[in-house]
């Protein structure tokens, strides 16, 4: 399969996946997420491999959803988007390989749902994580009412999708939803050290590791797919349709007009 969307390269037992559609800040579209199902497919068949790390190009990991892609989704088109959000998920989860997001700059909406695919997060001390889906009128179940409450705590995950909150890189770490902050010129030598490390140790262990911590997680695969039918009820409604193009047009939504 050739890229449009990612750059993909195999380096030192490593799977680096770059998202890169630096004119919308890496948001994501059917070409991306296809793209990206396929790359991560190959860590999890090639035994050559042993760790994936994923990241953003251009400055940033992602802004989340492509807003013209979104605002274009109807019934059938929402329910195919938000079964291949589910098979992304859950191929990072299952494939039996420690995953890595490498994040620096934006990481908001389904960007920081996608970095919560992964089972570590390294961030440069220029990356913000957000979920902006009350903004917008979008939706954020396909991953961040899921992992949120558990990394970082009931309360600290209806702050940020509540009030659309933005957490700096400091403040994430801070609360459990990131692992470590570097310097963003440490990065990449940072997740080339823990890519390393990973790749030393026993991969039975590992495997088998990863499929007992994600217990807890596997559990909340039932919200998945009621959050599935959730979402393609808000694909095209009024609501949204008003959030993403105030979002387009650089002005605040107007709500008011919506019965609370």
């Amino acid at each position: 399969m050739s890229y449009k969307t990612i750059v993909v390269e195999v380096k030192d037992k490593t799977l680096w996946v770059g998202l890169n559609r630096p004119k919308t800040l890496n948001a994501m579209n059917f070409d991306m997420i296809n793209e990206v199902i396929d790359a991560y497919t190959q860590l999890d068949e090639d035994p050559d491999i042993g760790v994936g790390v994923m990241y953003g190009l251009n400055g940033n990991f992602s802004s989340g959803g492509d807003m013209d892609m979104m605002l274009g989704l109807n019934e059938q088109t929402g329910h195919v988007w938000n079964n291949k959000m589910r098979r992304l998920c859950m191929l990072l989860r299952n494939c039996g390989k420690p995953t890595i997001a490498m994040v620096r700059g934006w990481c908001i909406g389904g960007g920081n749902e996608w970095q919560l695919y992964n089972d570590l997060c390294i961030a440069s001390e220029n990356a913000t994580f957000g979920q902006s889906g009350a903004k917008v009128g979008a939706l954020p179940v396909v991953g961040a009412t899921q992992y949120l409450p558990i990394l970082m705590g009931d309360r600290r995950a209806r702050e940020m999708l509540f009030l659309a909150k933005r957490y700096s890189a400091a403040e994430a770490k801070e609360s459990g939803l990131i692992n470590e902050v570097v310097p963003d010129d440490k990065l990449e030598a940072t997740a080339e050290e823990w890519s390393a490390t990973i790749n030393s140790h026993a991969p039975a262990t590992l495997r088998y590791m990863k499929t007992s911590l994600n217990f807890l997680g596997d559990l909340h695969y039932p919200s998945w797919m009621h959050g599935s039918e959730l979402l393609n009820a808000v694909w095209n409604n009024e609501q949204s349709v008003e959030g993403m193009n105030a979002f387009k047009e650089k002005r605040r939504a107007d709500f008011s007009q919506f019965p609370r």
